[in-house]
């Protein structure tokens, strides 16, 4: 794949506010559901013990609600995505349907795995936060533009300053988060470069 298929410059998207401080990734993902071979279902895990009861009914949570159906911008507190260092986290928040993430903090593992993913992890202040919550549960219906080059998001008609590490921001603007394909991309480079080398070249033959 061309890296400059995975540029993420601009985001548009419903958000869906989860409210908490120190949400773990155990509580993103409880890890009974992290028996698998593959990351494809993990969507219909995410915060289950946090959506359903024992007995498998509802709770009242923000990713069981109706007006946030199809929602794809992530709204949370602090120190978001804290504890075991589980990539199933963000897989799981992926296949649900999320494509970015804004709140006060993350965890710094949480945060290098989005990013891994392609998935922009994004700060603001808490006063920032708190509006966006608000609005957006009272208003679920409407849409948030991120700008990642200009470090901008539009929601209501207002302008909020947002904060990315400038690896993070490169990384995503330039398409490289992806390093698997970032190296299939430079696959006659690298042929060529192994070719060059002696102690690889001839222990070939």
């Amino acid at each position: 794949m061309d890296t400059k298929d995975m540029k993420r410059e601009l985001l548009s998207g419903r958000c869906i506010p989860v409210r908490g401080n120190d949400i773990d990734t155990d509580r993103i993902i409880p890890a009974r559901y992290m028996k698998v071979v593959s990351f494809s279902g993990l969507g219909e895990f995410a915060f289950y013990d946090e959506r359903f009861t024992s007995d498998g009914n509802l709770k009242s949570h923000s990713f069981n609600q109706d007006k946030f159906k199809g929602a794809s911008i992530l709204l949370v507190n602090k120190n978001f995505g804290c504890g075991s260092s589980r990539e199933h986290a963000p897989q799981a928040l992926h296949r649900f349907g999320i494509t970015a993430v804004i709140g006060e903090s993350f965890a710094e593992i949480f945060e290098g795995n989005c990013g891994a993913m392609g998935i922009p992890v994004l700060t603001v202040s808490s006063e920032v936060i708190d509006k966006l919550m608000s609005e957006t549960e009272k208003h679920p219906e409407l849409k948030m533009q991120i700008d990642i080059k200009s470090k901008n998001i539009n929601f209501r008609d207002i302008d909020y300053t947002l904060n990315i590490p400038d690896s993070s921001r490169s990384s995503l603007l330039e398409g490289t988060w992806d390093s698997t394909a970032s190296l299939i991309a430079l696959k006659d480079s690298i042929i060529s470069m192994a070719a060059a080398l002696p102690y690889i070249s001839r222990f070939s033959k």
